[in-house]
C-alpha cells in the first residue's frame, strides 16, 4: 500500500498512474482529475453489483448441481430440468420481437463479410501482424502452406519449386474465374492484363488467344495503381477487394504469361486485439504494457523492433492504399483490419487499483482505459467513431445489462456520446446460449456483433453439468446435437433480431494453424451457416478463409436461413453422460493423457514465461492454438472424471507427472524453459495439477484464479 498513489480515494499503482497520465491523457480534452474522478465513482457505483452477479452465479450453480444430485443426467426428466431452471430464474422469459438499433457501424461491421484475427494485444509484433492483415498474397498463402499439396514434385524444398508455384499460379487463376470471371475463357490463359480508356472512364481488359476480353462483370473493376514497371489493378467481389500485381520483371511475375506476379486479397477484415484468454496479464505492470500497445495501434505509433532471418526488422502500422477510381479519381482502400478489443469479464479483481484496501474488478479498469485509449483514434481505425469492445464470458442478460452500464458510465465520464462504445457479445456460456434474444435485448442500442465460442461453451457446458455424470471425451462432444443447436440458434436468433446487413454474426477458431487444407474443407462452413465472419489462427489462414467469402454470398445465406426454425431448448440441454463401464481402461488413459498433456504444455508457458497464446503440440506432436478456453475444457473434462471416479486422485498424479516428461521433450529447443518432471513441486506443474484436482470448485470452471495465482508466484521469485 505505502507505494500506491491516492485517486480520487483510490489506490493506484504507480505504473498505472503515469501510464494514464503521460500517456493516455495526452492531447486529449480530458483532465487527469476527470479521469479519476470519473473511475472512483464508476467503481462505487458498480462494484457492488459485480459482486452480486458473481454470488448470483454461484447460487444458481449450487441450485442445478442439487437438481443433479436429485435425478441424474437431464435427459432422465428434460421438461423438470427446463422447469427448475425457470423456476429459478436462470431462464428468463423472451422479449417479444425486436429489431437491434445500434448505429454507426462501419462496413466491416455491417456490410462486408470476411474473416477475424483474434492476438493478444500484449505482444506487440503479434498485434501489428494482425493489424496489417488486412491484406494478404495469396501466392504466398498457397506456396507456404499445405493448402497445395506437398506431395511428390509439389514438394516445397530449399529453392523456388517451379512445380509448386505453377500449381499456386493455376489455383489462383481458379479463383480469379470463380470470382471475377471473364466474358469468356479462363484468367489461366490470360497474357495481357490492361487498363485502357475509353472517354473519362477506365475499363479492364484481359489478352487471350481469342483476342482482347473484359470481365463478366464490368463493374467489378474499380481502380488502378502503380506505375509502367509494376502495375495493381483492384477488382471488387461480394464487397471484397482483390488486386492484381502486374510485375514482368519480378521473379514470380517473369515466369507468367501476363506477368502477374502476386494476387493479393482482402483478407483479415477485423482484428480483436484480446486483452483476456491470449495473454497473461496478472498485475500493474502487465496490464500497462497491455494498454500501451493498444493506445499505440489507436495512435498509430505502435511499433516492434526484433530479429528474424538474422535480420533486425521494425514493423509498424500500415497505410492506407491509395488509387485510381474507374473515373480517375481517388480511391482509398484501409491498410489495416478494422480493430476492436476484448475486455476481460466479470469475475477478475485486479490490484493495480484498490478500493477500501480490496482488489477492483478489473473489468471495470478495461472498460475505462481501453475506452480512454480508443478516443485517440481519428479515423484511421473507426471512420464512423466507434469504439469495438468485445465483451467475453457474461452469464445471461442481467450480466449483459450490468456491461452496458458500465460503458453508459464511462462514456458519460469521459465526455462521449452516448453508444459510442459497442458491445460484442461472446456467446460462450450457457446461460446467455439459452437466453441469447434477451441478451441482445439488453444491448439492443450498442450491440455489433454476437460470436459462438466453442471451447468457453464447452467448458462452461461440462461445469454446470458437472453433478450429472460423466461427461464425454472430448472428440465425441463435438458431434453431439446441443452443438450443433447452439450453434444454429446463434446464427437464427442474431438474424431474427435484425442483425443482416447491420451487425456481425460470428462463429469460432480454428485451432490446427498448420493444417490448411482441412480448414479450407471444412470452415467454408461458417460463412454457408449465415456467419459474417469467423475467427482464425494467423494472417495466412485469414487470406486463404477469405476464398471461402467469395465462393458464398453470407448475405444470400442469412435469407435462406431467415425464416428456419430455432433449435429448442431441450436440444441445446442434450448433452449425454458416458454409460457407466462404457469405457475400457485403456481408452481412460488415452484421454486422461490427452487432457493431461494439453493442460500442462499450456499452462507450463503461461506460468513459466507469461505466454497467454501459444501453438503447444499435442499428445500427437499435432500444433494446436491453445489458450484458456481450450484449458478450461481439458482442466473440466478431468475434474469431471475425477468426481464420477473414472479416474483416481493418484491416477491424476501419476499421468500428469508422466505427461510432464513429454512436454519437458517437446519443449527442448526453448533456452528459458525449466523442466517440470525436474521438479515435480514446480509452481507451473502444480498450477497445471491443480487446474484438474480443483477444477470442480472453481468459479465457473474457469482456470483465471489459479493460473493468475501461479505467474504471480513465478514472477515475485524471478524478481529477487
Amino acid at each position: 500500500m505505502s507505494d500506491y498513489l491516492t485517486k480520487s480515494g483510490l489506490s493506484v499503482h504507480p505504473l498505472l498512474v503515469d501510464f494514464v497520465e503521460k500517456e493516455a491523457l495526452k492531447g486529449l480534452a480530458v483532465s487527469a482529475d476527470q479521469f479519476w474522478d470519473g473511475f472512483a465513482a464508476l467503481v462505487r457505483e458498480h462494484a457492488p453489483t459485480n459482486a452480486r452477479l458473481l454470488a448470483r452465479r454461484d447460487d444458481l450453480q449450487s441450485q442445478i448441481d442439487e437438481w443433479h444430485h436429485r435425478y441424474g443426467p437431464v435427459s432422465n426428466n428434460v421438461q423438470g430440468y427446463e422447469f427448475l431452471l425457470k423456476e429459478i430464474g436462470y431462464l428468463v422469459p423472451e422479449p417479444a420481437d425486436f429489431t437491434i438499433e445500434t448505429e454507426n457501424l462501419d462496413p466491416e461491421i455491417s456490410s462486408v463479410c470476411g474473416p477475424q484475427l483474434v492476438v493478444p494485444v500484449s505482444n506487440a509484433r503479434y498485434a501489428l501482424n494482425a493489424a496489417n492483415a488486412r491484406w494478404g498474397s495469396l501466392y504466398d498463402a498457397l506456396y507456404g502452406t499445405d493448402a497445395i499439396s506437398r506431395d511428390g514434385e509439389l514438394a516445397p524444398g530449399k529453392g523456388l519449386n517451379a512445380a509448386r508455384a505453377a500449381a499456386v499460379v493455376a489455383r489462383a487463376a481458379k479463383f480469379l474465374d470463380e470470382s471475377v470471371p471473364l466474358a469468356s475463357g479462363s484468367h489461366a490463359d490470360v497474357t495481357g492484363y490492361h487498363v485502357v480508356k475509353e472517354g473519362e472512364v477506365r475499363r479492364f481488359v484481359a489478352d487471350t488467344a481469342a483476342g482482347r476480353i473484359s470481365l463478366r462483370d464490368a463493374a467489378a473493376f474499380v481502380g488502378y495503381g502503380g506505375n509502367q514497371e509494376r502495375g495493381e489493378v483492384v477488382l471488387r467481389h461480394n464487397g471484397l477487394h482483390i488486386i492484381l500485381v502486374i510485375d514482368p520483371k519480378s521473379p514470380i511475375g517473369s515466369l507468367h504469361k501476363a506477368g502477374l506476379s502476386d494476387v493479393v486479397v482482402e483478407s483479415a477484415l477485423t482484428t480483436i486485439q484480446d486483452c483476456e484468454d491470449s495473454v497473461a496479464a496478472v498485475d500493474a505492470e502487465d496490464k500497462v504494457g497491455v494498454y500501451r500497445n493498444w493506445l499505440g495501434l489507436m495512435t498509430g505509433t505502435l511499433e516492434d523492433t526484433f530479429e528474424k532471418g538474422g535480420q533486425t526488422v521494425t514493423r509498424k502500422l500500415k497505410a492506407d492504399r491509395v488509387y485510381k477510381d474507374v473515373n480517375g479519381g481517388e480511391l482509398v482502400l484501409k491498410g489495416r483490419s478494422l480493430l476492436l478489443v476484448r475486455n476481460v469479464g466479470h469475475l477478475m479483481t485486479t490490484d493495480a487499483v484498490l478500493l477500501d484496501g480490496k482488489a477492483v474488478g478489473e473489468g471495470l479498469m478495461d472498460a475505462a482505459v481501453t475506452a480512454l485509449c480508443a478516443m485517440h483514434d481519428k479515423g484511421n481505425n473507426s471512420r464512423t467513431g466507434a469504439t469495438y469492445v468485445v465483451k467475453p464470458k457474461m452469464h445471461g442478460p442481467e450480466e449483459v445489462a450490468f456491461a452496458c452500464a458500465i460503458f453508459a458510465s464511462v462514456e458519460t465520464f469521459l465526455g462521449l456520446k452516448p453508444n459510442t462504445i459497442k458491445i460484442g457479445i461472446m456467446d460462450e456460456e450457457r446461460r446467455t446460449s439459452a437466453n441469447l434474444k434477451a441478451a441482445i435485448y439488453e444491448a439492443r442500442q450498442r450491440v455489433f456483433f454476437i460470436n459462438t465460442g466453442f471451447l468457453d461453451r464447452t467448458g462452461d457446458e461440462i461445469h454446470t453439468s458437472m453433478e450429472a455424470g460423466a461427461v464425454l471425451r472430448k472428440d465425441e462432444i463435438k458431434s453431439e446435437r446441443w452443438i450443433s443447436s447452439y450453434e444454429d440458434r446463434n446464427v437464427l436468433i442474431g438474424l431474427a433480431c435484425g442483425f443482416s446487413g447491420k451487425a456481425q454474426i460470428g462463429k469460432g477458431m480454428w485451432a490446427r494453424p498448420d493444417d490448411m487444407a482441412a480448414m479450407m474443407d471444412a470452415k467454408i462452413g461458417h460463412p454457408n451457416s449465415g456467419a459474417n465472419t469467423a475467427w482464425v489462427p494467423s494472417p495466412t489462414a485469414a487470406t486463404l478463409h477469405a476464398l471461402h467469402y467469395h465462393q458464398v454470398d453470407v448475405f444470400e445465406a442469412q435469407t435462406r436461413r431467415h425464416n428456419q426454425a430455432v433449435p429448442s431448448l431441450s436440444d441445446l440441454f442434450s448433452m449425454p453422460v458416458q454409460v457407466p463401464y462404457s469405457l475400457s481402461r485403456e481408452e481412460i488413459t488415452r484421454e486422461l493423457e490427452n487432457n493431461a498433456q494439453g493442460i500442462l504444455g499450456y499452462v507450463v508457458r503461461w506460468v513459466q514465461q507469461g505466454v497467454g497464446c501459444s501453438k503447444v503440440p499435442d499428445i500427437n506432436n499435432v500444433g494446436l492454438m491453445e489458450d484458456r478456453a481450450t484449458c478450461r475444457i481439458s482442466s473440466q473434462a478431468v475434474a469431471n472424471w475425477l468426481r464420477h471416479g473414472l479416474v483416481s486422485r493418484d491416477e491424476v498424479t501419476s499421468t500428469f507427472e508422466r505427461m510432464a516428461v513429454v512436454v519437458d521433450q517437446q519443449n527442448e529447443g526453448d533456452p528459458i524453459y525449466r523442466p517440470m518432471a525436474e521438479n515435480y513441486q514446480s509452481v507451473a506443474f502444480q498450477a497445471a495439477l491443480d487446474l484438474a484436482l480443483k477444477g470442480a470448485d472453481q468459479p465457473s470452471g474457469y482456470t483465471e484464479p489459479l493460473l493468475h495465482a501461479a505467474r504471480r508466484k513465478v514472477k515475485a521469485r524471478d524478481a529477487k
